[in-house]
């Protein structure tokens, strides 16, 4: 019996009896109860037919992992998707915009600070994970710790926050496309790429779990050649190019926006933390496998310490290279933020172009057409499955969970669809324009599911404390913990509050000011509505539950290890392959 098995109640908290602080302490929505209406998908219903890896790929992109039957994830799916997962529009186009605004020094620094930040959200999800494995992801843990309304708003944020980036991908996908052509209408390519990628969806999760494997494998192929060859471009290895080396960062280290003064490279700087922060959206992605993974108290540690290492590599150090070899008043760069289609929307092929490399432009921008389809792709699944699990856990209609033949939620599927349609918005007014209203959405819901997976990890660390619990009896003690989550919120806080500055610089700018704040009121009217209708109160620290579960998990830790000893040291290979 695990911990995901006993009953809750919005109201009462757990069910059957326990301790005090059992009785007392609130948990989260009522979970499914396993009673299946003729047409409501099983569990296995969703895995049907799938290869081991499929499962994984799949399992590892479930907002609410489904059941606790199938196969675990091994020590590579989880690793393979928290940075294949994550990678997409953010990175490969929306660092060129940045870089124009920032300067390179600037953009650095950007991504240096929220890579701290997304860090140290992964370590506190780490914490929290390997003391309670759950498989009801990282909504779970706001509604044990502080209030059970509170896991519902995140649940929800998450949900709106793939609503709006899938079609945020398939208008990223139209502006791709017209590095080659403008002349087919921007709608058009819209009402292809919404076809492909509903159609992709409604044919069943076998097919998805093989596409997005291959698709994560050629984002990280793809990623690692580009910053090799930007490294060979910088030092001259390109025949007729001379050496480039640190000449743009001397030149202009940072830019100027809004203002031609200090402030101006203050607010330059602060507008790359934004679109620092958007790229590094879907990093938690990973934590809702946490609960699936075999021996989590293993793999997790393994797996957060192995995403700090890719942060490093692909997040800091694309943009590194890309402010090396691409200066920041390129023309190219800022053709596309002035919204004219011919320009190449990815800096990488700007930069590529301007090394005079023949044909390898079209390639990589045909790589990055796929990645921003895969993440399109992507997304809509997660959405639609986010749907299914709040409907499973009684926090959505039940008919959100009917199934075709194909293990698909088509009830699901029809309505985050239905919303990809809001990307027709860029026939209108230009994709690159409607790209960063979407951008400011996706990144104000995606802000949010980061101070909710933070301030649970703060309240965790109350409660141990209130309850006489040292942090050296956790079974993973995270590097700068606690005082890590403490900066990161503030941080996090801070730059949501203040991202959308230049909605009223030089003017008020309402559509710039909806689409930076728009999600706070909706995360205010889930919480207060939430709490309203259920009664539900925010849980003291010394009464927040902190044993339910944790013997019943302790038990299948012995019987891991036990099975880890009996396997035996493994050979060399497969011990380096692991650890790349």
């Amino acid at each position: 019996m695990t911990l995901d098995d006993k009953e809750f109640d919005t109201e009462k908290g757990f069910n059957g009896g326990g301790s005090v602080a059992e009785r007392q302490s609130p948990g989260p929505a009522a979970a499914y109860d396993g009673q299946i209406d003729e047409g409501i998908a099983k569990d296995e219903d969703l895995h049907r037919g799938l290869k081991a890896r499929q499962i994984s790929m799949v399992r590892c992109l479930l907002p609410v992992p489904l059941s606790s039957r199938g196969p675990s994830l091994t020590l590579s799916s989880p690793r393979q998707i928290a940075i294949g997962g994550s990678i997409g529009t953010g990175l490969v186009i929306g660092s060129g915009s940045a870089l124009t605004r920032g300067g390179p020094v600037g953009l650095l620094l950007s991504y240096i600070i929220m890579g701290f930040c997304a860090f140290a959200t992964m370590m506190s999800l780490g914490e929290m994970a390997t003391y309670l494995p759950s498989k009801r992801g990282f909504a779970y843990y706001g509604s044990r710790f502080i209030d059970p309304a509170l896991g519902v708003a995140i649940g929800y944020c998450y949900l709106a926050k793939y609503l709006v980036v899938t079609p945020n991908n398939v208008v990223a996908g139209s502006l791709v496309v017209t590095y080659w052509t403008s002349a087919v209408p921007t709608a058009a390519w819209i009402t292809i790429f919404i076809v492909l990628i509903v159609v992709l969806n409604l044919l069943g999760i076998k097919l998805f779990g093989e596409i997005e494997f291959w698709a994560s494998f050629l984002k990280i192929v793809t990623l690692a050649g580009l910053i090799l060859l930007g490294l060979i471009i910088d030092l001259g290895g390109v025949p007729n190019v001379d050496r480039i080396g640190f000449r743009f960062w001397r030149e202009q280290p940072f830019s100027h926006y809004l203002f031609q003064n200090d402030t101006g490279v203050f607010l330059g700087v602060w507008s790359c933390m934004t679109s620092a922060l958007f790229a590094y959206m879907g990093i938690e992605l990973v934590g809702v496998t946490f609960g699936e993974a075999k021996n989590p108290r293993k793999t997790v540690p393994a797996t957060i310490r192995r995403t700090f290492i890719r942060i490093l590599v692909f997040y800091i150090g694309s943009v590194f290279v890309v402010g090396l070899i691409l200066k920041a008043t390129d023309p190219g760069l800022i053709a596309v933020t002035k919204k004219r289609t011919s320009a190449a929307a990815s800096p990488f092929v700007l930069a590529i172009e301007r090394a005079e490399i023949r044909v390898l432009p079209d390639i990589i921008n045909g790589a990055i057409l796929l990645f921003v389809l895969s993440a399109a792709n992507s997304d809509l699944y997660i959405g639609t499955r986010t749907l299914y699990a709040l409907a499973a856990q009684g926090q959505a209609p039940r008919i959100f969970m009917r199934v075709n033949r194909f293990g698909t939620p088509y009830y699901a599927t029809a309505l985050c669809s239905a919303i990809c349609c809001i990307a027709y918005l860029a026939a209108d007014s230009g994709s690159y324009l409607v790209f960063t209203y979407f951008t400011a959405t996706v990144t104000l819901l995606g802000a949010l599911t980061w101070m909710g997976i933070l301030g649970s990890h703060i309240a965790f660390m109350k409660a141990l404390k209130a309850q006489g619990i040292s942090r050296d009896t956790l079974p993973w003690k995270a590097p700068l913990q606690p005082y890590a989550a403490y900066v990161a919120f503030v941080i996090t806080a801070i730059v949501t509050l203040f991202k959308g500055f230049d909605s009223f610089i030089p003017k008020f700018n309402y559509k710039t000011f909806i689409t930076n704040y728009c999600a706070v009121p909706f995360w205010l009217a889930l919480y207060f509505g939430w709490k309203f209708v259920h009664k539900t109160k925010i849980i003291p620290s010394a009464e927040v539950d902190l044993v339910s579960g944790r013997r019943e998990f302790d038990e299948d830790e012995a019987m891991w290890e036990e099975k880890e000893a009996l396997r035996g040291k493994q050979p060399w290979w497969k011990r380096v392959w692991e650890g790349a």
